[in-house]
Parts: C-alpha cells; structure tokens; sequence
C-alpha cells in the first residue's frame, strides 16, 4: 500500500528481492493540469508495469475493501505512504502484521511530513524506522531504524531522494528478520513524540525577521513544495537554493544582487540561488536582477 514516488523504491525492491507482491493498494487517480486528466500516482504506474493487480479505495476500511484483502490472505501488508489510516479490521489480516516504513527516527516526527519538517527544523539528522502498525498515527512498535546526516544546504526533495532507497533496503531486512524471528519490536517512548504536521502554503511566506538559520531551513524544507516566496514589489518572489552567509544586513533587506543576498533578523544574509517571479520562469537570482534591477537596500516582505 503506498501512493508518491517515495513508495515505488520500497515496491520494486521488494520484486527484486522475490517477494511475491499479489496486489497493490494505492490512492484513486487525480485530475492534474489544465485539462484535469487524470493521473495515476506513481506507485499504480510501476504495480501495473509489472502486471500486479490495483486497487484504488476512497477509503482502505470499507467492507469491500476488506473482503479484498482477506481473499488475497497476505503474509504481510507493507505500507509506505499510502494517504489513508489503516484500520483494525485491515491490521488484523495479514500473518506477519502491517509494516510500515516511515521517514524519520521514531517517535520523532510522527505524521504526515517528517522529511519536510526536520528540514524546518533544522534537525542534524534524521532517518528511516520501520514498524508494525497499529490503530494510532505511526505509533506501532519499532523494528528497525536507520540513521542518516542531513546536509547544511541540503533540501527536502533532495533528502527525500535519499531516504527512500534506503527504505527499501530497511524494509527487505525488515520482512527477512521477521521471517526468521531474529527481530524484537520495540515500544516507542510516547512522551518523546513529535508530530509533523501536513504541509501547506499558509507556510510559505518567508518572515525575514527570523534568524537567517531558520530563514534559510524554512526555504530548503519547503523545497520543491510549496515553496518559500517574498513579495517584491508587490509580486510574490519564488525562493530556491539557498545558504546563510557571512554578509551583514538588515532584516528583508537586499544587500547584493550577484549573489543574491537578503539580510534577516540576526543581521545576518541568506544566499538565494534562483527565484521565480509570478507568472516567469524559475531562473538564477543573478539572471533575473540582471533583467530586472532593483536598488540596493529595497526591502522584501
């Protein structure tokens, strides 16, 4: 059960492995573009390219759904960001229980965006944890986890790449330690829980008087959704790539156009790689401010 591209690792890793895979369950299709055709999400893409049967349930726990699976008998359920809550009912089918590989170092960053999140918060570190899945929200007892650094410049789409081959590389030892009973569930210690929240693009708006650090944390973790902007000149302004600097300068204030530096609240610049005015196209910020100059010391809010 899974649904974005972060899925479709741990799906064909889990073919490669040899593990029969006899279904899969995954979002309905959504209408994407201008013409509102739909598109299958990329985890029916690659079921299908393999011939595996799809499913696509509203919701997981309607009874149809459920006579489904108890038809199909898994071992074992594996669910790598599916969308949906797994219900008992659903938990209760398979031999080996619903494992579910998720983003972070549980019981941190429980919910739907923990890469986007620990990015923001400008966590050193973050990983991969598996567990068995009960009735609350990323809760069940841990497996297996992986640690890995997360890089000072680096963003949540290029740490989201990373940690999802390395999902389904936890979840392939995962399935052999419980087959061979070498694995011990773990309790997660609740009272170090955190929850990280779904995304939006209420975030977005860059408050240039936060420390450069959380400005520059906050544009790399909204990357590539939904994006940092600014306002310039009353247009909003796409912010990509980004690093603090040594410069000096108020807060919201350009200080440089080549580099691209805005002061924040601690006195300190953020480096701004490329931008993306409404309605242009995403470009490098020394390009854009070469076609469109603005004086020094002009303020973005």
């Amino acid at each position: 059960m899974g649904t974005p591209d972060f899925s479709v690792g741990t799906l064909e890793a889990m073919i490669r492995a040899g593990h029969r895979v006899e279904a899969v369950f995954t979002q309905p299709d959504k209408p994407k573009g201008r013409g509102k055709s739909l598109q299958m999400t990329p985890v029916k893409e690659a079921a299908l390219a393999h011939g595996i049967p799809v499913y696509q349930p509203r919701k997981i726990r309607e009874e149809e759904n459920v006579k489904i699976l108890k038809e199909i008998d898994p071992d074992v359920i594996v669910v790598v960001a599916f969308g949906q809550i797994i219900p008992q009912s659903v938990l209760d089918i398979p031999r080996y229980g619903c494992i579910n590989v998720h983003a972070s170092l549980l019981p941190k960053y429980r919910g739907a965006a923990p890469i986007q999140w620990s990015v923001i918060n400008g966590e050193k570190e973050t990983g991969v944890t598996t567990m068995l899945m009960d009735e609350g929200l990323d809760t069940g007892d841990m497996l297996l986890r992986e640690t890995v650094k997360i890089g000072e410049n680096e963003t949540a789409g290029e740490l989201f790449d990373r940690l999802a081959p390395i999902g389904a590389q936890l979840l392939l030892k995962t399935l052999e330690g419980l087959e061979q009973g070498s694995i011990a569930p773990q309790k997660q210690n609740d009272q170090e829980s955190t929850y990280a929240s779904m995304l939006d693009k209420n975030l977005s708006a860059v408050n240039w008087n936060k420390s450069s650090r959380e400005v520059h944390n906050l544009i790399r973790g909204l990357t590539p959704w939904p994006t940092a902007y600014t306002v310039l000149e009353g247009k909003k302004l796409k912010l990509f790539g980004s690093s603090v600097s040594a410069a000096k300068g108020g807060a919201g204030e350009i200080v440089s156009l080549n580099p691209f530096l805005v002061g924040c609240g601690d006195g300190v610049c953020v480096r701004i790689d490329q931008v993306q005015l409404e309605g242009k196209k995403r470009m490098g910020a020394a390009d854009f401010f070469r076609g469109h100059p603005v004086p020094l010391k002009t303020s973005l809010n």
